[in-house]
């Protein structure tokens, strides 16, 4: 879309907030936009288990997302909710521990959990990874990854201990941090943090801010990650406005897109990026560069 007819659009559906904008950049969503495979390949396997991973990369996916939490006894594990119910058998094994919550559990209690029988019969015996097994099956297959921090407020410190476990697998190197690596959070203080610790590591905040806000959030994040129904072509374009902490676009990752309809209606909007628990469905769904 040509930078005029942007301009107009985010004019008609922001309003008077859109005028005040400056001008425009070229669209960071000029090209087709990277398919993200939402805790690994989570429609076809278990979510946040490397068996997730290994599906995303069977279907050629290059980017996978996952969840990061911390036990009770500092190790960090890729899981996406605060206990452990869900999805894992944590409730047969160890019955008199309720709410069963991730910070209460050892990583070695954690590790004694099956993570796929919820799943399908087929995964029974998944494991919840470490964040170290997890990164280093993502380096294995030659994928990038979309690390989220979830639930700071209940692990204080959880930025520099995640940064610090990226370090020692390698992946705060100059090829990593350039194109294989983006920190997000709901939290805008702890994305913020990540990036006063390491400011060369690419962040991108989780949610909708209002554009008022945007430059704000300009100052430490590269990213604004939206869910997909809360965005429309004006609002994406808003964001590509503004510049963010590494001299370039502010981007649009929007989650979580499943169907063809609803992938294409994010690309209409010149989306960055797609984050899907169907990789294959999104992709397929786009249309060529």
């Amino acid at each position: 879309m040509h930078a005029r007819a942007v301009a107009a659009t985010t004019t008609a559906l922001l309003g008077t907030a859109a005028l005040l904008l400056p001008a425009p950049h070229a669209r960071a969503g000029s090209d087709r936009p990277t398919v993200i495979a939402h805790r690994g390949a989570s429609a076809y396997a278990p979510e946040n288990t490397l068996a997730a991973v290994d599906m995303a990369a069977e279907l050629g996916i290059a980017w996978v997302e996952n969840d990061v939490q911390r036990t009770k006894d500092g190790e960090l594990v890729v899981l996406h909710d605060d206990n452990l119910k869900r999805t894992t058998d944590v409730e047969e094994l160890f019955p008199g521990r309720a709410p069963w919550k991730v910070k209460d559990f050892t990583a070695a209690e954690i590790a004694r959990l099956d993570a796929g029988s919820w799943f399908s019969p087929a995964y029974a015996g998944a494991r919840v990874p470490t964040l170290e097994q997890f990164v280093d099956r993502v380096e294995l297959h030659h994928q990038k990854l979309l690390l989220e921090i979830k639930n700071p407020d209940l692990y204080p410190g959880i930025e520099q201990q995640t940064l610090k476990v990226l370090a020692n697998e390698g992946w705060l190197d100059r090829g990593h941090l350039a194109h294989r690596l983006i920190v997000q959070s709901f939290s805008a203080d702890s994305v913020r943090t990540v990036h006063k610790l390491k400011p060369a590591v690419k962040t991108g905040f989780l949610g909708t801010p209002s554009v008022a806000d945007l430059p704000r959030y300009a100052t430490f994040a590269d990213q604004i990650n939206p869910s997909h129904g809360s965005i429309s072509m004006g609002y994406v374009a808003s964001v590509h406005y503004y510049t963010g902490p590494h001299g370039r676009p502010l981007e649009v990752f929007t989650w979580t897109v499943n169907d063809a309809d609803a992938a294409r209606l994010a690309a209409d909007y010149g989306v960055d990026g797609i984050i899907t628990n169907s990789p294959d469905v999104v992709r397929d769904a786009l249309p060529d560069d």
